[in-house]
Protein backbone atom coordinates (compact mmCIF):
# COMPACT_ATOMS: atom_id res chain seq x y z
CA UNK A 1 0.00 0.00 0.00
CA UNK A 2 2.83 2.58 1.06
CA UNK A 3 4.62 1.28 -2.01
CA UNK A 4 1.41 2.53 -4.59
CA UNK A 5 0.72 5.77 -2.53
CA UNK A 6 4.57 6.64 -3.06
CA UNK A 7 4.14 5.60 -6.98
CA UNK A 8 1.11 7.99 -7.41
CA UNK A 9 2.82 10.94 -5.78
CA UNK A 10 6.15 10.82 -8.00
CA UNK A 11 4.12 10.50 -11.04
CA UNK A 12 1.90 13.68 -9.36
CA UNK A 13 5.31 15.54 -9.06
CA UNK A 14 6.51 14.44 -12.37
CA UNK A 15 3.06 16.05 -14.40
CA UNK A 16 3.68 19.57 -12.37
CA UNK A 17 6.74 19.79 -13.33
CA UNK A 18 6.32 19.59 -17.24
CA UNK A 19 3.00 21.31 -16.95
CA UNK A 20 5.38 24.27 -15.65
CA UNK A 21 7.92 23.95 -18.15
CA UNK A 22 5.27 24.06 -20.96
CA UNK A 23 3.97 26.92 -19.22
CA UNK A 24 7.30 29.32 -18.84
CA UNK A 25 8.26 27.82 -22.74
CA UNK A 26 5.00 29.47 -23.76
CA UNK A 27 5.48 32.19 -21.62
CA UNK A 28 8.97 32.61 -23.06
CA UNK A 29 8.00 32.56 -26.84
CA UNK A 30 4.74 34.55 -25.75
CA UNK A 31 7.63 37.42 -24.59
CA UNK A 32 10.16 37.29 -27.70
CA UNK A 33 7.19 37.91 -30.08
CA UNK A 34 6.42 41.29 -28.81
CA UNK A 35 9.27 42.34 -27.88
CA UNK A 36 10.78 41.88 -31.62
CA UNK A 37 11.13 45.52 -32.60
CA UNK A 38 10.51 47.09 -35.85
CA UNK A 39 13.23 48.35 -38.32
CA UNK A 40 15.19 51.49 -36.74
CA UNK A 41 16.18 54.50 -39.34
CA UNK A 42 20.00 55.63 -38.50
CA UNK A 43 20.26 59.56 -39.17
CA UNK A 44 23.62 61.13 -38.69
CA UNK A 45 23.78 64.30 -36.38
CA UNK A 46 25.13 66.90 -37.69
CA UNK A 47 25.15 70.84 -36.35
CA UNK A 48 24.20 73.50 -38.44
CA UNK A 49 24.64 77.31 -39.53
CA UNK A 50 22.42 79.47 -41.21
CA UNK A 51 23.63 81.53 -43.83
CA UNK A 52 23.58 85.62 -43.28
CA UNK A 53 25.45 88.57 -45.01
CA UNK A 54 28.85 89.59 -43.14
CA UNK A 55 32.09 90.79 -43.23
CA UNK A 56 35.11 88.68 -44.54
CA UNK A 57 39.02 90.19 -44.82
CA UNK A 58 42.31 88.61 -46.41
CA UNK A 59 44.60 88.41 -43.96
CA UNK A 60 48.26 88.17 -43.75
CA UNK A 61 49.52 86.81 -40.32
CA UNK A 62 52.83 86.92 -39.28
CA UNK A 63 54.99 88.03 -36.29
CA UNK A 64 57.52 90.78 -35.41
CA UNK A 65 59.26 92.38 -32.24
CA UNK A 66 58.22 96.09 -31.09
CA UNK A 67 61.23 98.71 -30.94
CA UNK A 68 60.87 102.48 -30.69
CA UNK A 69 60.19 104.58 -33.48
CA UNK A 70 62.94 107.15 -32.55
CA UNK A 71 65.70 106.79 -29.40
CA UNK A 72 68.57 108.51 -28.12
CA UNK A 73 71.69 107.44 -26.11
CA UNK A 74 72.82 109.70 -23.73
CA UNK A 75 76.88 109.00 -22.99
CA UNK A 76 79.64 110.62 -20.37
CA UNK A 77 81.60 112.89 -22.02
CA UNK A 78 83.80 113.78 -19.08
CA UNK A 79 84.85 111.52 -16.13
CA UNK A 80 83.83 111.91 -13.17
CA UNK A 81 81.48 111.09 -10.47
CA UNK A 82 77.68 110.10 -11.48
CA UNK A 83 74.68 112.55 -9.75
CA UNK A 84 71.81 111.61 -11.37
CA UNK A 85 68.41 114.37 -11.98
CA UNK A 86 65.60 114.12 -10.12
CA UNK A 87 61.72 114.79 -10.95
CA UNK A 88 59.10 117.69 -9.93
CA UNK A 89 58.60 116.07 -6.19
CA UNK A 90 62.26 115.58 -5.98
CA UNK A 91 63.01 111.78 -6.40
CA UNK A 92 65.39 109.98 -8.54
CA UNK A 93 65.02 109.30 -11.71
CA UNK A 94 63.87 105.86 -11.96
CA UNK A 95 63.17 103.66 -15.13
CA UNK A 96 60.15 103.80 -16.79
CA UNK A 97 59.92 107.72 -15.63
CA UNK A 98 58.39 109.92 -18.72
CA UNK A 99 60.67 113.03 -19.52
CA UNK A 100 60.28 115.96 -21.57
CA UNK A 101 62.83 117.62 -24.04
CA UNK A 102 65.58 119.79 -21.73
CA UNK A 103 65.16 117.56 -18.66
CA UNK A 104 68.31 117.29 -16.77
CA UNK A 105 69.13 113.93 -16.67
CA UNK A 106 72.15 113.33 -14.92
CA UNK A 107 74.96 115.81 -14.02
CA UNK A 108 79.07 114.82 -13.91
CA UNK A 109 80.86 116.31 -10.97
CA UNK A 110 84.47 116.32 -9.16
CA UNK A 111 87.65 117.24 -9.58
CA UNK A 112 88.40 116.04 -13.27
CA UNK A 113 84.85 117.21 -14.39
CA UNK A 114 86.14 120.97 -13.06
CA UNK A 115 90.00 120.55 -14.58
CA UNK A 116 88.14 119.71 -18.11
CA UNK A 117 86.11 122.50 -17.85
CA UNK A 118 88.28 124.71 -16.89
CA UNK A 119 85.64 127.40 -16.34
CA UNK A 120 86.55 129.87 -13.79
CA UNK A 121 89.91 130.90 -15.56
CA UNK A 122 88.89 131.18 -19.02
CA UNK A 123 85.97 133.39 -17.55
CA UNK A 124 88.31 135.79 -15.96
CA UNK A 125 90.92 135.67 -19.07
CA UNK A 126 88.19 136.83 -20.91
CA UNK A 127 87.11 139.55 -18.15
CA UNK A 128 90.77 140.74 -18.04
CA UNK A 129 91.19 140.67 -22.11
CA UNK A 130 87.92 142.67 -22.18
CA UNK A 131 89.15 145.08 -20.05
CA UNK A 132 92.34 145.82 -22.05
CA UNK A 133 90.38 145.52 -25.39
CA UNK A 134 88.41 148.50 -24.09
CA UNK A 135 91.08 150.39 -22.36
CA UNK A 136 93.35 150.73 -25.54
CA UNK A 137 90.31 151.47 -27.74
CA UNK A 138 89.69 154.27 -25.48
CA UNK A 139 93.22 155.39 -25.37
CA UNK A 140 92.99 155.26 -29.49
CA UNK A 141 90.15 157.36 -29.66
CA UNK A 142 92.30 160.03 -27.94
CA UNK A 143 95.05 159.13 -30.35
CA UNK A 144 97.33 157.89 -27.95
CA UNK A 145 98.67 154.61 -29.14
CA UNK A 146 99.15 153.32 -32.34
CA UNK A 147 96.03 151.48 -34.15
CA UNK A 148 98.27 147.93 -34.54
CA UNK A 149 97.75 147.66 -30.16
CA UNK A 150 94.23 147.94 -30.68
CA UNK A 151 94.01 145.20 -33.16
CA UNK A 152 96.31 142.96 -31.37
CA UNK A 153 94.11 143.78 -27.88
CA UNK A 154 90.98 142.58 -30.20
CA UNK A 155 92.88 139.20 -31.00
CA UNK A 156 93.78 138.26 -27.60
CA UNK A 157 89.92 139.08 -26.63
CA UNK A 158 88.68 136.74 -29.22
CA UNK A 159 91.09 133.97 -28.25
CA UNK A 160 90.04 134.62 -25.02
CA UNK A 161 86.16 134.11 -25.56
CA UNK A 162 86.69 131.04 -27.98
CA UNK A 163 88.83 129.74 -24.75
CA UNK A 164 85.85 130.44 -22.32
CA UNK A 165 83.15 128.91 -25.10
CA UNK A 166 84.79 126.28 -25.45
CA UNK A 167 84.65 125.69 -21.29
CA UNK A 168 81.13 126.49 -21.34
CA UNK A 169 80.68 123.63 -23.70
CA UNK A 170 82.81 121.00 -21.80
CA UNK A 171 80.75 122.31 -18.29
CA UNK A 172 77.30 121.51 -20.06
CA UNK A 173 78.23 118.70 -21.56
CA UNK A 174 78.60 117.68 -17.66
CA UNK A 175 75.13 118.25 -17.49
CA UNK A 176 73.32 115.75 -19.69
CA UNK A 177 70.33 116.66 -20.74
CA UNK A 178 68.10 114.72 -22.66
CA UNK A 179 66.79 116.16 -26.68
CA UNK A 180 63.75 114.42 -27.20
CA UNK A 181 60.52 113.33 -24.42
CA UNK A 182 60.08 110.00 -23.95
CA UNK A 183 60.82 107.24 -21.41
CA UNK A 184 63.75 106.15 -19.82
CA UNK A 185 63.86 102.32 -20.60
CA UNK A 186 67.88 102.46 -19.29
CA UNK A 187 69.00 104.52 -16.27
CA UNK A 188 73.03 104.20 -15.23
CA UNK A 189 73.81 100.23 -15.08
CA UNK A 190 77.09 98.73 -14.03
CA UNK A 191 78.57 96.28 -15.93
CA UNK A 192 76.77 93.54 -14.10
CA UNK A 193 73.52 95.22 -15.14
CA UNK A 194 72.55 96.27 -11.22
CA UNK A 195 71.24 100.24 -11.29
CA UNK A 196 73.80 102.35 -10.03
CA UNK A 197 74.24 104.83 -6.92
CA UNK A 198 74.93 108.71 -6.93
CA UNK A 199 78.54 109.72 -6.46
CA UNK A 200 79.97 106.60 -8.48
CA UNK A 201 82.76 107.18 -10.77
CA UNK A 202 82.31 107.24 -14.84
CA UNK A 203 84.49 107.85 -17.41
CA UNK A 204 84.01 108.94 -21.18
CA UNK A 205 81.78 106.88 -23.31
CA UNK A 206 79.83 105.28 -20.27
CA UNK A 207 75.76 104.98 -21.06
CA UNK A 208 73.70 107.10 -19.04
CA UNK A 209 70.29 106.71 -20.19
CA UNK A 210 68.55 105.28 -23.10
CA UNK A 211 65.34 107.38 -23.90
CA UNK A 212 62.63 106.79 -26.36
CA UNK A 213 58.57 107.90 -27.26
CA UNK A 214 56.65 104.56 -26.53
CA UNK A 215 52.96 106.15 -27.66
CA UNK A 216 54.13 104.58 -31.16
CA UNK A 217 56.16 101.95 -31.79
CA UNK A 218 57.05 100.21 -34.65
CA UNK A 219 56.49 96.30 -35.45
CA UNK A 220 59.52 94.78 -37.90
CA UNK A 221 57.73 91.57 -39.21
CA UNK A 222 58.85 89.34 -42.21
CA UNK A 223 57.44 88.63 -45.01
CA UNK A 224 57.84 85.90 -47.96
CA UNK A 225 57.97 86.52 -51.03
CA UNK A 226 54.44 85.59 -52.39
CA UNK A 227 52.96 87.35 -49.20
CA UNK A 228 55.75 90.61 -50.72
CA UNK A 229 53.48 91.01 -53.61
CA UNK A 230 50.01 91.78 -51.86
CA UNK A 231 51.04 93.76 -49.28
CA UNK A 232 51.62 97.86 -49.65
CA UNK A 233 52.75 100.98 -47.63
CA UNK A 234 49.65 102.40 -45.87
CA UNK A 235 47.53 99.17 -45.35
CA UNK A 236 46.17 98.75 -42.50
CA UNK A 237 47.12 95.80 -39.51
CA UNK A 238 46.15 95.06 -36.30
CA UNK A 239 48.25 93.95 -33.16
CA UNK A 240 48.04 91.15 -30.18
CA UNK A 241 49.62 90.04 -27.99
CA UNK A 242 49.20 87.13 -25.63
CA UNK A 243 49.32 88.95 -22.26
CA UNK A 244 45.90 90.71 -23.65
CA UNK A 245 43.54 88.57 -24.56
CA UNK A 246 40.94 89.61 -27.03
CA UNK A 247 42.98 93.20 -27.31
CA UNK A 248 44.07 94.16 -31.01
CA UNK A 249 46.14 97.30 -31.27
CA UNK A 250 45.49 99.18 -34.66
CA UNK A 251 48.80 99.89 -36.91
CA UNK A 252 49.86 100.45 -40.72
CA UNK A 253 52.26 99.69 -42.99
CA UNK A 254 55.04 102.31 -43.18
CA UNK A 255 57.31 101.28 -45.38
CA UNK A 256 58.87 98.03 -46.86
CA UNK A 257 62.43 96.78 -47.15
CA UNK A 258 64.02 97.15 -50.98
CA UNK A 259 66.13 94.33 -50.67
CA UNK A 260 65.53 90.50 -48.96
CA UNK A 261 67.56 89.20 -46.18
CA UNK A 262 69.84 86.86 -47.54
CA UNK A 263 70.05 84.80 -44.41
CA UNK A 264 66.06 84.43 -43.57
CA UNK A 265 64.97 85.01 -47.21
CA UNK A 266 62.59 86.87 -46.09
CA UNK A 267 61.22 90.76 -46.65
CA UNK A 268 61.69 92.98 -43.51
CA UNK A 269 58.02 95.33 -42.98
CA UNK A 270 58.18 98.32 -40.61
CA UNK A 271 54.46 98.43 -39.21
CA UNK A 272 53.45 101.35 -37.12
CA UNK A 273 51.78 100.56 -33.96
CA UNK A 274 49.69 102.90 -31.89
CA UNK A 275 50.17 102.76 -28.33
CA UNK A 276 48.82 105.46 -26.49
CA UNK A 277 47.21 102.99 -24.15
CA UNK A 278 50.79 102.13 -22.86
CA UNK A 279 49.95 98.71 -23.08
CA UNK A 280 52.90 97.33 -25.56
CA UNK A 281 56.08 97.79 -24.57
CA UNK A 282 59.69 97.52 -26.89
CA UNK A 283 60.90 94.43 -27.06
CA UNK A 284 57.77 92.61 -27.25
CA UNK A 285 56.92 89.20 -29.70
CA UNK A 286 53.68 90.55 -31.26
CA UNK A 287 51.41 88.78 -34.22
CA UNK A 288 50.66 91.23 -37.30
CA UNK A 289 47.58 91.01 -39.07
CA UNK A 290 48.28 92.63 -41.80
CA UNK A 291 44.67 93.43 -43.63
CA UNK A 292 45.10 92.48 -47.51
CA UNK A 293 41.74 92.93 -48.42
CA UNK A 294 37.85 93.58 -47.19
CA UNK A 295 34.25 92.56 -48.04
CA UNK A 296 31.00 93.45 -45.99
CA UNK A 297 28.06 92.59 -46.67
CA UNK A 298 28.48 89.70 -48.70
CA UNK A 299 27.30 85.56 -48.03
CA UNK A 300 29.78 84.45 -45.54
CA UNK A 301 29.73 80.79 -43.86
CA UNK A 302 32.15 79.41 -41.43
CA UNK A 303 35.34 77.87 -42.71
CA UNK A 304 34.64 74.46 -41.04
CA UNK A 305 31.65 74.02 -43.44
CA UNK A 306 32.96 73.73 -46.46
CA UNK A 307 35.18 70.49 -47.13
CA UNK A 308 36.88 68.44 -50.91
CA UNK A 309 34.59 65.84 -52.54
CA UNK A 310 36.09 64.44 -56.11
CA UNK A 311 38.64 67.92 -55.92
CA UNK A 312 35.82 70.09 -55.48
CA UNK A 313 34.52 72.75 -52.81
CA UNK A 314 31.45 71.74 -51.20
CA UNK A 315 29.32 72.29 -48.66
CA UNK A 316 25.97 70.09 -47.47
CA UNK A 317 22.71 72.15 -47.19
CA UNK A 318 19.77 71.17 -45.08
CA UNK A 319 17.01 69.73 -47.35
CA UNK A 320 14.21 68.41 -44.78
CA UNK A 321 15.57 65.42 -43.24
CA UNK A 322 18.56 65.16 -46.34
CA UNK A 323 21.20 67.06 -47.23
CA UNK A 324 22.11 68.28 -50.14
CA UNK A 325 25.43 68.18 -51.62
CA UNK A 326 26.31 71.93 -53.20
CA UNK A 327 29.23 72.24 -55.36
CA UNK A 328 30.45 76.64 -54.13
CA UNK A 329 32.82 79.10 -55.07
CA UNK A 330 35.10 80.67 -52.82
CA UNK A 331 35.99 84.09 -52.67
CA UNK A 332 37.89 86.16 -49.65
CA UNK A 333 38.56 84.15 -46.30
CA UNK A 334 40.40 83.34 -43.64
CA UNK A 335 40.73 81.05 -40.90
CA UNK A 336 37.38 81.11 -39.36
CA UNK A 337 35.20 82.21 -42.37
CA UNK A 338 35.07 82.17 -45.66
CA UNK A 339 33.01 84.03 -48.54
CA UNK A 340 30.42 81.98 -50.78
CA UNK A 341 30.18 83.49 -54.67
CA UNK A 342 27.65 80.96 -56.00
CA UNK A 343 26.29 77.98 -54.69
CA UNK A 344 24.09 78.61 -51.77
CA UNK A 345 21.13 81.34 -50.71
CA UNK A 346 20.68 83.64 -47.51
CA UNK A 347 18.66 81.30 -45.09
CA UNK A 348 19.81 78.22 -45.84
CA UNK A 349 21.48 76.16 -43.69
CA UNK A 350 24.68 74.36 -43.93
CA UNK A 351 26.44 71.50 -41.79
CA UNK A 352 29.57 72.48 -39.72
CA UNK A 353 30.32 69.85 -37.27
CA UNK A 354 29.91 65.94 -38.60
CA UNK A 355 30.23 66.37 -42.02
CA UNK A 356 32.78 64.03 -42.89
CA UNK A 357 31.43 60.93 -43.58
CA UNK A 358 28.30 63.36 -45.22
CA UNK A 359 27.35 62.21 -48.89
CA UNK A 360 24.65 63.73 -50.81
CA UNK A 361 20.79 62.92 -49.89
CA UNK A 362 22.30 61.14 -46.51
CA UNK A 363 19.32 61.46 -44.00
CA UNK A 364 20.71 63.51 -40.70
CA UNK A 365 19.57 64.71 -37.60
CA UNK A 366 20.32 68.39 -36.42
CA UNK A 367 21.51 69.08 -33.07
CA UNK A 368 22.14 71.85 -30.54
CA UNK A 369 21.30 75.31 -31.36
Amino acid sequence: MKNRVRLLLTRLFVTVRVALSLSLVLTFLGCGESATPGRVEFRIPVEVHEITLGLVEDLIVTTGTLRPLESVILNVETPGFLVLGRDESGNRFVEGDAVASGTLIAQVTGEDARLAARLKATRQHLQSAEQEKDRREQLLAERLIAEEDVWRARARYEDALHDYETSMRTFEKAQITTPISGVLLVLARDMNGRPMADGQKVLQGFEVARIAPVDTLIADVDLVGPELARVQTGQNVRISHYAYENTLLPGHILRLSPMMDERTHTFRAEVQVDNKEGLLKPGMFIEARVVVDRRDDVIVVPRESVTQRSGRDVVFVIDGQRVSAREVQLGLGDDQSVQIQEGVIIGERVVIRGLETLTDSAKVRVIGS
